[in-house]
């Protein structure tokens, strides 16, 4: 049976003349339909040894949809967009914070032609790429230099690997922070090559724990903001200005690496207790690290700004090019820092901003609008808007609560965790949180011009179409 199967295959120049495969080579290309029909064959062919029990081979036309099917689905890119409705603002595993339009657009135009990355075009000699964003991340700091890398474990390595390696840095143990992703601050140090010397418990560190540790090899003083975490009750810790008097004692760099990045004061948003990079700066910290991708909105990327002695260091290690950015995040980073200069601009263009700012009432005139369009659908017994709580963020500002207003839905067939499921791998994918047998669309962290889509989809998976939608 099996071997009249494998005489009685189509060739694989037969089913490229199929009615499913043909559009498909000029769609795609001749070369991927010629690789996916003989990878499809070679498996089926396998299929067709290992079988014991009698079977029927598909027609041509018919193996040739299921052909088709699976090189779309393999042309289709994993990287997709997502409607953010878990009520996490900087969610990391969906690219923490959404991009300005100005920023996009910035973007692109810098990503379609070439550009004046490391070319100065007045003098038309050789410049540094880090020209781009230096000047405004001095003015928005008071810094008197900055460098920019991948990320901010990034800016951590490099940082230690220059100012540090091959000597010690010393922290508090109520600081070796880890977060997402793995990211242990002592396994950074190790791979930097500066030496850990650990000071204090994990609840109280002294200034007289530093200044005991401090010798002969010793190469700068850290301060790491536990930005994922809170330490309360019987505690103790050194503050920013302490250290700086100790570290100008003994003439040694103060390094303060804040995380998530604010450059402005978010305490009007409801943001507080998050250090602000001019301020550290202000204070007199000789190094401030952050994030660029998350408070201060931006594309993903490390910020390091300074004492010009210190970032000339750091620029001219050479871990600096392995970790440098591309011409496409200066050209974010670029148009984000422009808008942070005026408060009332960052706040009406910077999504971060924007769905912080928006009013619990607006969000609440939200949910019961889109609470009664899906309760229209089939597939919803139940719709009805919820108070409830967001978070800044997952693995960074975990424990920033902010208020907001959620769609609760009960399912009419599906169960929640099914219904979950489909609208995550929609199109487009929508993906909420479940929470006490309910499925929940959180709007804090959902643009209103995102709102029809999210109904639209639960028509679709009624296989409905909006009354309200226009063809």
């Amino acid at each position: 049976m099996a071997a009249s199967m494998l005489r009685n295959l189509p060739s694989v120049s037969e089913l490229l003349e199929t009615r499913p495969l043909k559009p498909l080579v000029e769609r795609v290309s001749h070369n991927v339909v010629v690789d996916g029909v003989r990878s499809f064959l070679d498996d089926l062919r396998d299929d067709i040894r290992k079988s014991t029990g009698e079977g029927s081979l598909p027609d041509a036309t018919e193996l040739a949809e299921r052909i088709a099917r699976r090189i779309l689905q393999g042309e289709q890119s994993p990287l997709k967009p997502v409607i953010n409705a878990t009520g996490i603002l900087l969610h990391t595993g969906l690219g923490r914070a959404p991009l300005a339009e100005v920023a996009i657009d910035e973007m692109t135009a810098i990503a379609r032609d070439y550009a004046s990355v490391e070319l100065d075009l007045t003098t038309g000699k050789r410049s540094r790429r880090i020209e781009a964003v230096e000047n405004l991340l001095c003015e928005l700091t008071g810094a008197e230099a900055a460098a920019v890398v991948n990320n901010n474990a990034g800016a951590t390595m490099l940082t230690l690997a220059a100012v540090a390696g091959g000597r010690e840095v010393i922290v508090s143990r109520g600081q070796l922070i880890e977060i997402g992703g793995s990211y242990r601050l002592p396994a950074i140090m190790e791979a930097s090559g500066a030496h850990l010397r650990e000071v204090g418990t994990t609840n109280k560190t002294h200034l007289a724990d530093y200044e005991l540790a401090i010798g002969e090899n010793t190469a700068a003083l850290m301060r790491v903001h536990t930005s994922n975490y809170v330490v309360e009750g019987f505690t103790s810790s050194v503050s920013l200005e302490e250290l700086l008097k100790l570290s100008d004692k003994h003439h040694l760099p103060v390094i303060d690496d804040i995380g998530s990045g604010a450059i402005i004061d978010l305490a009007s948003y409801g943001i507080k207790d998050e250090p602000i990079a001019a301020d550290c700066i202000a204070a007199g910290a000789d190094l401030v690290l952050f994030s660029g991708d998350k408070l201060l909105g931006g594309p993903q990327c490390g910020i390091i700004v300074g004492k010009r002695k210190y970032i000339d260091q750091i620029t001219r290690h050479p871990m600096a090019r392995a970790l440098r950015v591309d011409k496409i995040t200066l050209a974010a980073l670029v148009s984000t820092l422009r808008l942070l200069r005026d408060p009332s601009a960052a706040a009406a263009q910077i999504p971060l901003l924007q769905m912080l700012s928006t009013s619990e009432e607006n969000l609440k005139n939200r949910a019961e609008r889109i609470a009664v369009q899906l309760e229209a659908t089939e597939m919803v017994a139940c719709a009805k808007p919820v108070e409830d709580k967001a978070y800044l963020g997952g693995g960074s500002v975990p424990t920033q609560e902010i208020k907001t207003w959620c769609v609760a839905i009960e399912p009419n067939e599906y169960s929640v965790d099914k219904m979950s499921t489909r609208l995550r791998t929609g199109c487009p994918a929508i993906v909420c949180r479940v929470q006490k047998a309910q499925l929940l669309i959180d709007l804090r962290c959902v643009l209103p011009r995102q709102d029809r889509a999210i109904v639209d989809a639960f028509y679709q998976l009624s296989g409905e179409s909006n009354p309200d939608c226009p063809a």
